[in-house]
């Protein structure tokens, strides 16, 4: 998949409180391996300096519009002509309805009219401005005209109010550009991911669970909508962000995922489950919190419904995708969960590995296929494991479609 690894990013800098922002940001393209050149807006210059952004790019930052890069290429001609993509963060109000209204007055504007990369605009600003009508226009006809826009969060902000019109967190920036630059492989597809642990719950209180995170199934949502999906993220309770771009959908229970799933199904070209549905939940949950007593106290517990049995048995032409947490003969017992269920691949790990399964920020996975074939991954990072995985789902598409 393509990263941002040599990528040029081109990032303007316009003049609003989180410019200060924009140095962290450009350490994060940094670390992401891209090469980052910096525009600054004369506004902008109030909030930060050029010469801090300049010591983090290694690069000259950009102010006017006719200066020199190198020997007679003019600044906004050889910027727009060489980033892999433009970058506006913080966007303000001002600098939205100026390329909305096809205003090239500045070097930032010029860049924009000059440019055929990919420009995606970062909005920051007050409440009420972000609210305003004709901010809202502009935010829809520059949408509607292909350039890539960010939501604002909301959350404090510096004029001490609280509400919508904050600057996307910086994670989410970085993702947003990898989102844009990465192959659309899997557009046209929609993939339905489970995620996270459920609760079984045995009174008002207490509840049955395990230890999942949700951590692999966000990572895989995550990637397929990177990678052109839509994606239907289906998730028990975890502390974990939603991604950006992704249909959420909140569940507790193995019934409330069941219903879940068999409800988005039927739009489904790919199914993964990786959440870590409860086998059993209890026969009867109490109305009131159950009181300590002398004495031991039997617990009863009827199955759960089998949710991937039950999709193998209708899935058609959908990929289906499976997980096998094993502590031991990992592959006999995922092999034959894959063949019993009428899975496409089964995803097996062993969880008294060091650096596997729950919580981990990694994973060490093998993808076991119908055929016989085993995949044995290294130690890798659950986003690149997420990668490994849907690789192998494009290739059965692919495989499929030359069939055809």
């Amino acid at each position: 998949m393509i990263m941002m690894k040599g990528k040029k990013i081109l990032l303007a800098v316009t003049g609003g409180i989180a410019a200060y922002k924009s140095a962290e940001l450009i350490r994060l393209f940094i670390k992401n391996d891209a090469q980052v050149k910096v525009l600054m807006t004369k506004n902008a210059q109030e909030f930060i300096t050029p010469l801090t952004l300049q010591t983090l790019s290694s690069h000259p930052v950009y102010r006017e519009t006719f200066s020199l890069i190198k020997d007679f290429d003019i600044a906004h001609i050889a910027l727009a002509q060489e980033a892999d993509i433009l970058v506006i963060a913080p966007a303000t109000a001002n600098i939205i309805g100026k390329i909305a209204a096809g205003l090239a007055d500045d070097l930032l504007t010029t860049v924009v009219m000059a440019t055929k990369a990919p420009v995606l605009i970062c909005p920051s600003m007050n409440t009420n401005m972000y609210e305003n009508v004709i901010v809202k226009e502009n935010i829809q006809k520059l949408t509607s005209r292909g350039y890539h826009m960010m939501e604002a969060d909301s959350g404090e902000l510096a004029c001490k109010s609280e509400g919508v019109g904050r600057l996307p967190e910086l994670s989410d920036i970085v993702e947003k550009v990898k989102s844009i630059l990465a192959e659309k492989d899997l557009a046209g597809e929609t993939v339905l991911v489970t995620a996270g642990p459920t609760r079984e719950p045995l009174d008002p209180v207490r509840f049955i669970t395990n230890y999942s995170s949700g951590k692999m199934g966000y990572a895989l949502a995550s990637r397929a909508r990177r990678r052109g999906a839509s994606v239907i993220l289906i998730s028990g309770p975890t502390v974990l962000s939603v991604p950006r771009g992704v249909t959420y959908v909140p569940v507790s229970t193995a019934v409330e995922m069941r219903h879940a799933v068999m409800k988005n199904l039927k739009q489904s070209t790919i199914v993964i489950k990786s959440a870590a549905v409860a086998d059993y939940r209890p026969s009867v949950c109490a109305d009131a919190k159950i009181k300590k007593k002398d004495g031991p106290w039997t617990l009863y517990l009827e199955r759960n419904p089998d949710i991937i049995a039950e999709i193998g048995k209708k899935k058609k032409e959908r990929i289906l995708i499976g997980f096998a947490m094993e502590s031991e003969d990992l592959i006999k017992n995922a092999k034959a969960k894959m063949l019993a269920k009428n899975m496409d691949l089964i995803v097996a790990n062993d969880v008294k590995q060091k650096d596997a399964g729950f919580q981990s920020d990694t994973n060490i996975v093998k993808i076991l296929d119908r055929d016989g074939g085993i995949e044995e991954l290294p130690v890798m990072d659950k986003m690149d494991v997420a990668d490994r995985i849907l690789d192998r789902a494009k290739m059965i598409i692919t495989r499929r479609r030359k069939v055809a």
